[in-house]
């Protein structure tokens, strides 16, 4: 199949793939227990051309019935953080731990050192076939902003390979007084959307001080000042006390907030009293939060304790949110730094866990967009992550044709096409890594 994709030119046609109905455009053609539609593609000059349903074309690459997803989008990363492990591990696992870590590590990066991770991190999600990334950068010294000044070189440096975007991240007292103004006024210099995590400085996710809605009040204003969208870390912890999110979709809703709305994690609505998590959800709906969840990195952090085996997943109410008409995003988060100690920026498996964590299967039904097109429109993206006439034909190809056969293996045989071309590139060996966090020993 990979000769012939070299041999193919520019205009040519796959042959008997299948691909998710809920990424497709209108094809004719049954849909199978797992959500597959079989269809013919076809590529005219870095493009989707047509899509037929299967038999129509007469030549082409076979695909043999493997399925075909669009690119990847991958809504939520810590792409200045990432695979620091070697040099900063968590003693702990659990997120006070990794908050510890990650601030004593961060009081000696350099640009040099978070440049060659956060480079590293960006060629393993393209090998994987990621196509636009939204990263968290750490912003609590807005007067050295070091890892903005490095995606920003990034970022044009990988213009036409990844759509690369930003969001800050500090707690929401950092918002205050003259550094939030000249925060939220770094976020919209770079083009990010303005974001904080709903805890303050030094504290975790618990029940909510006395000054939290004057601050969030604050943050909002200076969103609507400066016409910023807000990606916000939401109650990431099992506290009951925890609930900024009903707060947020208040606020949102009494202002009028015009921008878009990310929430992630929002781990504790799930031990939450079932009348409050409704409402909750509701006026999220209301709001038109956008929801985006993150299982394996709150799955390594939420609910552990020494010598005792957790009790809940760490996850959020995903089947409600999609059933409220919420947008759902799934999305990799850390890679290998404190807060989760594994990761390699791959959306395949990203979303394999996500289906074995949150039970996305039975059926399988709209959840393909979760790392595709529902983050690529939180991100404003409005062509990524569909397969559709006109779109680019930004592809992943895989020998997988069911749901199971593509659930059971990493895929790693995957082949990615970007502009209708093969992509020859490969993971970066974590060897390369070395010169700065280390060698095992």
């Amino acid at each position: 199949m990979r000769q012939a994709l070299r041999q193919a030119g520019s205009r040519f046609w796959l042959r008997d793939a299948r691909a998710p109905v809920v990424v497709c455009g209108p094809v004719q053609g049954p849909r199978d227990e797992d959500g597959l539609v079989r269809l013919d593609i076809r590529i005219e000059d870095g493009r989707i051309a047509a899509l037929a349903p299967a038999g129509t074309a007469h030549e082409g690459v076979r695909l043999d019935g493997g399925q075909v997803w669009p690119g990847f989008v991958d809504g939520h990363t810590h792409l200045d953080k990432g695979h620091i492990w070697p040099r900063r591990r968590n003693p702990t696992g659990d997120f006070a731990g990794a908050i510890a870590a990650a601030t004593q590590d961060r009081a000696a990066w350099t640009e040099a050192d978070i440049e060659a991770r956060f480079d590293w991190g960006l060629r393993a999600a393209y090998a994987h076939g990621t196509m636009a990334i939204r990263t968290h950068l750490e912003s609590d010294d807005v007067r050295n902003p070091q890892s903005w000044r490095v995606f920003a070189r990034l970022r044009d440096r990988w213009a036409g390979r990844i759509t690369l975007q930003a969001s800050s991240i500090a707690p929401l007292d950092r918002f205050a007084g003259e550094d939030g103004t000249m925060l939220a006024d770094l976020v919209a210099r770079t083009g990010a959307a303005l974001g904080m995590v709903t805890r303050l400085t030094g504290g975790v996710h618990e029940a909510l001080p006395a000054e939290f809605q004057p601050m969030l009040d604050n943050f909002f204003a200076l969103a609507e000042a400066r016409g910023l969208d807000l990606d916000l870390h939401v109650d990431e912890s099992g506290e009951s006390g925890a609930r900024a999110l009903r707060e947020i979709a208040l606020t949102a809703l009494r202002r009028g907030f015009k921008g878009r709305i990310q929430c992630g994690h929002c781990c504790a609505l799930s031990v939450q009293p079932e009348a409050f998590a409704v409402e909750t959800i509701r006026l999220c709906a209301e709001a038109g939060i956008g929801i985006i969840v993150l299982p394996m990195c709150n799955m390594y952090l939420q609910d552990r304790r020494a010598g005792r085996t957790p009790r809940w997943r760490g996850v959020t109410l995903v089947h409600e949110f999609e059933a409220a008409g919420v947008p759902v995003s799934l999305a990799s988060d850390n890679c290998r730094d404190p807060f989760y100690a594994y990761g390699d920026h791959d959306m395949v498996e990203v979303y394999c866990e996500s289906t074995r964590t949150l039970h996305l299967d039975h059926p399988v039904d709209a959840w393909p967009r979760a790392v595709g097109a529902t983050p690529a429109r939180a991100m404003g993206l409005e062509k990524a992550g569909l397969i559709e006439v006109g779109a680019a034909a930004d592809l992943v190809l895989m020998r997988a044709r069911t749901m199971s056969e593509f659930l059971s293996r990493p895929q790693g045989d995957r082949t990615v096409l970007r502009a209708g071309r093969i992509l020859d590139a490969v993971p970066p060996d974590w060897r390369e890594l070395d010169p700065v966090v280390g060698a095992p020993p």
